[in-house]
């Protein structure tokens, strides 16, 4: 009965994780969130930039954003290192967390199992962070080549496709490196797996619950929209001047 509590936790736990990505990603298409009023203002950054003559600034700022993907791809694999070094010490470990208050001793298979599913969040983490450190490495590319503010070779058209184009690349970066911080809210919920199988089954529940409500309801959202006039609506806002009733 125990092996099966354990097995529907980290089914659990993978419904949650894959649900709520999934689910995320529908909703911000119809609802105002974080990643689509970020997306608006990471296409007027780069309409801001073209009116520049002086990007230097510009350059900090993705260099910036680089180097938090590059922190965490190399916290990632310190975390990895130990997860693969708790495999050949299992032993020592199971009798760790079984002095711990109400923890359930599983066993040998079980508690590997759940240092595997830790592994995989991690490696995905660290895929996500690597990948969003790429699409800012584009980006700067892109901020190097830019027509220049006094270029009269450049068309309004052209410019606004450029400033489309980068926004979208610089989206796509923090949308992948959001995923990857999000896995390290799902690892909390694994190593609550350890204690108890239930416990992993509510931390899960708990972390879906914490990245909703920072999404589509937080006090980050409000202020990010009032500080903003948006030319075009936001999913699901009709008025373009409307502010977040979150």
């Amino acid at each position: 009965m125990g092996n099966i509590l354990e097995f529907v936790a980290i089914f659990w736990f993978f419904v949650c994780w894959l649900g709520y990505t999934e689910y995320s990603r529908r909703r911000a298409a119809d609802r105002p969130c974080l990643s689509n009023t970020l997306d608006m203002y990471r296409q007027d950054w780069m309409r801001v930039m073209l009116r520049r003559g002086n990007r230097m600034s510009d350059t900090s700022v993705v260099g910036n954003l680089e180097r938090n993907g590059a922190f965490f791809a190399s916290s990632c694999l310190l975390i990895l290192a130990g997860i693969i070094t708790a495999l050949g010490y299992t032993s020592e470990a199971m009798e760790v967390f079984s002095a711990m208050p109400m923890s359930v001793v599983p066993t040998r298979e079980v508690w590997e199992l759940r240092l595997v599913v830790l592994l995989v969040v991690f490696v995905y983490a660290f895929f996500k962070f690597t990948w969003s450190m790429r699409m800012y490495n584009f980006l700067s590319v892109m901020v190097g080549s830019a027509p220049l503010a006094d270029d009269t070779k450049a068309s309004p058209a052209r410019r606004e496709a450029f400033a489309l184009s980068a926004g979208k690349v610089c989206s796509l970066a923090g949308d992948a490196f959001n995923l990857g911080l999000r896995s390290y809210y799902y690892a909390l919920a694994v190593v609550a797996g350890f204690i108890h199988p239930v416990a992993f089954m509510a931390a899960s529940t708990l972390v879906v619950v914490v990245l909703y409500r920072r999404e589509f309801c937080s006090d980050a959202l409000v202020a990010l929209r009032s500080g903003k006039i948006f030319e075009e609506p936001l999913p699901g806002q009709s008025d373009p001047g409307a502010k977040s009733k979150s």
